[in-house]
């Protein structure tokens, strides 16, 4: 008998859910137009180097969220201090289901606490959804807001002990500008596909426009909670996020140099090739400690499309969909080079404890952004 490697591709789901209802009203900002945050001087030497993760939210196995916080951990503690990643950016699920204040201590504040670094993050779906049988009503965003949205460093009263103070990020979708990069957040609501309405696609493109004018000297980077491409069983890729991205870039008449999302439980690297000779890669890094990890589905099952316009020029380059992990990031710009670098590290599955073991790298990637 013969057997046939089978090659993955993104696919889109033939029947999709349908539930734009779960959509939740946005809350008011913290702070102001444009949601710009000035991270200072985090960059050293030239280089900015930081952490990635979504999707640790969850209490049943909490094995493989404090693995992957420990290995983020033990890195920052075992590098000079010149390669210490500057803060971790977590693209969203920071709790399971919903996103009530009582689940923030024991899948967040607590686990997170040995954290060396600043931590800024977008909402996933489970942060932003309600409750319906909760005891204690409460708006959407309510305590991702407490935790990430204050209007200056406080003390989050939902912590038992966590000694982290809150962030001051200044609205749910925001910007970060920090050196080397124009890292821009978005937030895709509730919707298993995700949803954002024409006020944040105006202000992205808007954004977009913005970091394009610093393009020489600093990276543009899109981050959202929902994967716009993905091969897996669970999701699939959202065509939502295809067509509201590609319509902004249109809009906006600039690319991002990079686009990262969660929501899928796995590790996916796709690269996809633009008319005009650009190549953008879109990476998958959702494999951050939820229990369940999302395998890749078949691309001949019939429950799932790959030929379809909105996959054109799309590939699959790696992926990792059997291990928990996370990613680290460098932006380093010389006289000679301008390079995004990019590692994903996976830890222990239920089968393989890695005690006493280091993250084992798994994936790499370097984008060229000299001469620009």
């Amino acid at each position: 008998m013969i057997s046939t490697k089978v090659l993955y591709s993104a696919v889109l789901k033939t029947e999709r859910i349908d539930d734009a209802h779960k959509f939740q009203s946005l809350p008011q900002p913290s702070g102001s137009y444009p949601y710009r945050l000035n991270v200072g001087n985090c960059g050293k030497n030239e280089k900015l180097i930081f952490h990635m993760v979504g999707d640790t939210g969850g209490l049943d196995i909490p094995g493989y969220k404090q693995e992957v916080v420990g290995q983020m951990t033990a890195q920052y503690l075992d590098s000079a201090s010149n390669e210490q990643p500057a803060f971790l950016y977590h693209l969203g699920d920071i709790v399971y289901h919903y996103g009530e204040a009582a689940q923030y201590d024991g899948q967040f504040l607590t686990p997170f606490e040995q954290y060396p670094a600043p931590i800024y993050a977008i909402a996933g779906n489970h942060d932003s959804d309600i409750n319906p049988e909760s005891e204690e009503p409460y708006e959407s965003l309510e305590a991702f807001y407490t935790t990430f949205c204050n209007t200056c460093p406080k003390t989050i009263y939902f912590g038992k002990h966590a000694k982290r103070k809150s962030q001051v990020q200044p609205h749910v979708y925001w910007t970060m500008e920090a050196p080397l990069a124009t890292i821009i957040g978005l937030y895709t609501n509730v919707p298993k596909y995700g949803c954002i309405k024409k006020e944040q696609e105006n202000w992205f493109i808007k954004e977009l426009q913005n970091a394009a004018k610093y393009s020489s000297e600093k990276a543009i980077i899109v981050c959202l909670h929902h994967a716009p491409y993905s091969a897996d069983f669970n999701h699939g890729s959202s065509l939502n996020m295809i067509e509201f991205l590609e319509s902004a870039f249109e809009a906006a008449g600039v690319k991002p140099d990079v686009v990262f999302s969660g929501h899928v439980h796995n590790y996916q690297r796709f690269n996809k090739q633009y008319p005009d000779g650009k190549t953008v890669p879109f990476i998958v890094a959702g494999a951050g400690g939820f229990e369940e990890l999302h395998t890749l589905a078949d691309p001949s099952d019939p429950a799932y499309c790959t030929q379809s316009p909105v996959l054109d020029q799309v590939q699959l380059d790696n992926y990792c969909d059997n291990k928990h992990g996370f990613l680290k990031v460098s932006i380093e710009k010389t006289p000679f080079n301008f390079t995004i670098k990019g590692e994903y590290y996976t830890v222990a599955n239920k089968d393989n404890r890695m005690i006493n073991k280091t993250a084992a790298l798994f994936d790499s990637f370097s984008i060229d952004l000299t001469g620009r």
